[in-house]
């Protein structure tokens, strides 16, 4: 009897959406914007009206030099967050919407565990 109450209570074996390739090609994307500096670059790039920034408009928001913002900005652009496209003798560095969604919808949390109490648990049907 212990055994049986004791295995109905015990957490259903959960199932993952991410196998292990995407799990380290999403690490990549965190640990890049993990730095508060990258986040700014985001933050920046992402306000601007066209939606993209050249890296000389970028160094004085942060208080950084030019080759500091350039090492910030090809390390989101090799974890696959930024675009850059060369014009002329400037960079200009655009967001890809696709992964930043990647990113978010990775810890997004399913609106039916969002609308219950704290501390209820989810019933699944048999």
């Amino acid at each position: 009897m212990a055994t049986r109450r004791a295995a109905a209570c015990r957490p259903a074996v959960l199932h993952g959406r991410l196998g292990p390739d995407e799990a380290a090609r999403l690490a990549r994307g965190f640990k890049a914007i993990a730095d508060p500096a990258r986040l700014r670059l985001l933050n920046f790039i992402a306000g601007q009206p066209g939606g993209e920034a050249c890296v000389c408009h970028l160094t004085q928001p942060l208080g950084l030099a030019q080759p500091t913002v350039s090492h910030h900005l090809k390390v989101l652009t090799d974890a696959g967050l930024l675009l850059r496209e060369q014009r002329g003798t400037w960079a200009y560095y655009r967001l890809l919407p696709e992964r930043l969604a990647a990113l978010r919808d990775t810890l997004a949390v399913p609106a039916r565990v969002l609308r219950r109490p704290l501390g209820t648990a989810v019933r699944r049907a048999s």
